[in-house]
């Protein structure tokens, strides 16, 4: 979850669960020695593969645990590193913040819901060390991340960055990089300015028509996004590029227009941001 934050998964389980159905305990807690150093780096390959270049070195992660960064990781009973995730602390617009770098997990355990208790682990951490807020992005086109962030984590996404990372080296960035930039708060839970009803799902989807002014607007409309765009990158990349033009006109054209992102919903092999004009 990058800057990149990719692998996030939706479902919230205290343990991870087996293809067979079978409970496995999972144990958050900080990296520590170079046995979970050399792990964390090899899954950043594994995720985002061998010829990416941006993989953070043990002696970063190091030094950002001593300067109050987050560096943990979801072990299983076997030692194993199933996830991690990697942020760092500072100061942004005057007010003490972290910056969610990365969260990845292990292809084998997706969809178990660790990520979700890692994004948990990471907000507890932060609020003992008084931080107010957290900032991560993650890809538009992305389903699954699009779910955990808009309707489970309820982030603000403040806006929209057109390749953000540029070339990274990774194949899971072969159609841009480009990202929503989220805002959550470390303490409390922000409140969306509507929540999903009739209008929401009826609402016009703008995708491909040209975008009128600002005034001409309803005050909900809807962006339609890929249900899978992880598969669509290996078999339907010229699709998936075109989604990405569609999406890259409107969705920051609505968020400068005061528009905010109030819910993410799947309708059948739909899937649709909804933004609502929202008062100042």
């Amino acid at each position: 979850m990058s800057g990149y934050d990719h692998a996030t998964n939706v479902a919230a389980e205290p343990v991870a669960r087996t293809g067979t159905g079978a409970v496995v305990p999972v144990e958050i807690r900080a990296l520590a020695g170079p046995a979970d150093y050399r792990a964390c780096i090899e899954l950043q390959y594994r995720t985002w593969g061998a010829g990416y270049r941006e993989a953070v070195p043990a002696t970063v992660l190091r030094i950002t645990q001593k300067m109050g960064g987050i560096v943990a990781g979801a072990f299983l009973a076997t030692g194993e590193l199933a996830g991690f995730v990697y942020g760092l602390s500072g100061v942004y617009r005057g007010r003490s913040a972290h910056w969610s770098h990365m969260l990845a997990v292990a292809p084998e355990h997706r969809d178990q819901g660790i990520g979700y208790r890692l994004k948990l682990h990471q907000r507890e951490q932060l609020e003992r060390l008084g931080v107010e807020m957290m900032y991560w992005t993650f890809d538009p086109l992305v389903a699954r991340n699009a779910h955990l962030n808009v309707n489970r984590l309820g982030v603000k996404l403040l806006e929209y960055v057109p390749d953000m990372y540029s070339d990274t080296g990774s194949d899971l960035h072969v159609f841009g990089t480009d990202r929503f930039v989220a805002q959550w708060p470390v303490r409390g839970v922000r409140v969306a300015c509507a929540e999903l009803n009739g209008v929401s799902l009826t609402a016009p989807v703008l995708n491909g028509r040209r975008m009128p002014a600002a005034g001409l607007l309803p005050a909900t409309v809807r962006v339609e996004i890929p249900v899978d765009a992880e598969s669509m990158r290996a078999h339907s990349l010229a699709e998936l590029c075109r989604w990405r033009e569609h999406t890259r006109e409107v969705l920051p054209a609505l968020l400068s227009a005061g528009y905010e992102v109030t819910g993410f919903y799947r309708e059948g092999e739909h899937s649709y941001y909804v933004l609502s004009r929202c008062p100042s």
